[in-house]
């Protein structure tokens, strides 16, 4: 199957060794080497994407721009097959592109300092920063509703509907926990109501594995843009938030390892803010910690919500996982909650590093 999608891009399987590649979970991944060369081959999951070809649209359109106003800005973007095209599809109805691997790079699964954080939080900043002035309507929307917690809290209460009587009973602290934290919905409903952060081009899935850094721990550019869409600053900020601030990931188990790197926190504002601050609306700056509190308890509640729909979207290797998964993040997202008035001391003195 594979060669024949490598002799689409003019090149012979026999000359390439192809290997699993990276970590991710929703798309599978290859690392092509030979004849001097490597490449990343991926196949789009189009159970999770439905319409592989807004993917391509999307990014040709901003590689397009990014080439036309930044032609230094390091994009990795698609290569285009013998017959022009950026995806190509198997006989099976599944969907592949290739990529140039960019040498002298890597990825890393796990925060483990400041400068990390720091690098990849200006990294993310810069993308939406070089985008600025690109219209966010000409793009596609590849998941629609991705961050919606309106209809992610709509889903939650059907699902506590129509649970099992034991799934509702193992999952009552947790169900109390969504509406002891309902006025982040609230402010959410607000936000949107109102208008009150501007559309933006958002790459909307930070974890740190999707940027490549080089040999010194500097940041290169941003990956995976597969999510990249119309969104709010939010979105982006608040998946870091989510995802760098604990030594804990969201599947531990020990909750008691979750807890708040303080200094962690002030790395992301610097990063993100060094290269966004300047164009930053006070409501964006107003909503800077929010931003966590939305994308945590976002996540607590998509894991909970699968758990009262027994384990239907994202599975289960054990029983309980996904209500394990939603302890994790109340933990974490309690955590935050008490470190607010610790937060916006740590932004102001980062606005005073970046701007005084």
């Amino acid at each position: 199957m594979l060669e024949k999608i490598l002799q689409s891009f003019g090149m012979n399987a026999a000359d390439y060794q192809i290997q699993f590649f990276g970590s991710g979970l929703i798309n599978h991944t290859f690392k092509v080497s030979g004849r001097g060369e490597v490449y990343i081959l991926q196949q789009i999951n189009s159970d999770v994407f439905k319409s592989p070809e807004y993917i391509a649209n999307n990014l040709t359109l901003i590689q397009d721009y990014l080439n036309k106003l930044y032609p230094d800005y390091l994009f990795v973007g698609p290569i285009p097959s013998i017959s022009g095209d950026f995806l190509v599809e198997s006989d099976g109805g599944k969907f592949y592109r290739l990529f140039p691997f960019v040498k002298g790079s890597q990825t890393i699964n796990f925060i483990s300092n400041e400068k990390q954080a720091f690098e990849a939080a200006k990294q993310f900043g810069k993308f939406t920063y070089l985008l600025k002035d690109f219209d966010p309507t000409a793009l596609k929307y590849t998941l629609t509703d991705f961050h919606n917690l309106e209809l992610r809290f709509e889903q939650f209460e059907a699902a506590s509907r129509n649970a099992t009587s034991e799934r509702i009973a193992e999952a009552f602290e947790e169900i109390k926990e969504v509406y002891k934290h309902n006025n982040i919905l609230q402010t959410y409903r607000t936000i949107l109501a109102n208008k009150e952060v501007p559309v933006r081009v958002i790459h909307h899935d930070t974890k740190i594995s999707n940027v490549l850094f080089d040999e010194q721990q500097n940041g290169l550019c941003v990956i995976d843009l597969d999510t990249v869409m119309p969104g709010y600053f939010f979105s982006d900020v608040g998946d870091m938030m989510r995802t760098y601030l604990s030594p804990a990931n969201e599947e531990e188990t020990d909750f008691s390892k979750i807890h708040i790197r303080e200094a962690i926190f002030s790395a992301i504002c610097k990063g993100y803010l060094s290269e966004l601050g300047s164009i930053f609306t006070e409501k964006e700056k107003q909503y800077f910690v929010f931003s966590g509190e939305l994308m945590i308890y976002m996540q607590a509640v998509r894991f909970l919500t699968d758990y009262l729909n027994n384990d239907i979207y994202y599975g289960s290797k054990y029983p309980g996982h996904n209500l394990n998964r939603a302890k994790n993040q109340f933990k974490l997202l309690n955590e935050y909650v008490r470190s607010v008035g610790k937060f916006k001391k740590l932004i102001a003195q980062a606005e005073n590093e970046l701007y005084s």
